[in-house]
């Protein structure tokens, strides 16, 4: 029997935050500059309004736009941000770091998610896309996995590897074999150009969760929308309850 992922809505404010709740999404991740950057660390006080809603917030904690692969002091930064994050009432927060062999960075995943369960034993600790940069540079898949398992994420968040998960199905139904034994305790999220027609796909394939910042593309321009648009996410919301 195929299970019901759960939704998780982007979103850069605390009315996302309230149009995600109303949907029946299960957690928001929060971020800033979505579409201008694909996502940046978005401010204290933004973090803090929305904490305030009744729904987990899971806050992006990237420090800057470019490459996974972080110098010292930029990690150091992400661990304060981790803390402050979750010192705001964060209830998790999203990072992804790579290695110079272009996998997941094991030492320092395994230190951050070392530092946000020091502050909130329950936190839990998303990896983002850059784990699509990792297979895409040909990383072993079960690899990678394994390196988040032994990390301590509690979550991936991919298209499979492709530019969206249209393309990426295939690697995202392999993914969710794969994590069986390389990382039993890790869901899949799907995510990367997630569509309402895709959920019922996205439902076969097994993935744990879908991700989606529920905004509409202008196909005259080649751009999505600023703002999620309500009647798409609460559609999405209703093909996900009704498996697709």
């Amino acid at each position: 029997m195929l299970r019901t992922p759960q939704l998780e809505l982007a979103v850069e404010s605390a009315e996302g935050v309230r149009l995600a709740a109303s949907v029946g999404a299960a957690r928001v991740e929060l971020c800033a500059a979505l579409t201008e950057t694909d996502g940046i660390t978005p401010s204290i006080g933004t973090v803090e309004q929305a904490c305030g809603v009744d729904l987990p917030v899971h806050v992006l904690v990237r420090p800057r736009p470019g490459s996974f692969t972080y110098s010292a002091e930029e990690l150091e930064v992400l661990e304060r941000d981790v803390v402050a994050a979750l010192a705001a009432g964060a209830a998790g927060v999203v990072v992804g770091m790579l290695a110079d062999d272009g996998g997941p960075d094991v030492a320092a995943l395994r230190r951050v998610s070392d530092v946000a369960r020091s502050h909130s034993p329950a936190a839990e600790v998303t990896f983002h896309r850059a784990f699509d940069a990792a297979l895409a540079a040909g990383v072993d898949p079960a690899d990678a996995l394994a390196r988040l398992h032994d990390g301590g994420v509690s979550r991936v968040l991919t298209s499979g590897g492709s530019a969206d998960c249209t393309a990426g199905r295939p690697m995202l139904a392999r993914l969710v074999e794969l994590g069986r034994d390389h990382a039993p305790s890790l869901q899949i999220m799907a995510g990367g150009g997630v569509r309402l027609e895709l959920m019922s796909a996205l439902v076969r394939s097994g993935v744990h969760a879908v991700h989606t910042s529920a905004r509409n593309y202008d196909h005259s321009t080649g751009t999505r929308a600023n703002a999620a648009d309500p009647l798409l996410a609460a559609s999405m919301a209703a093909a996900l309850s009704a498996g697709g």
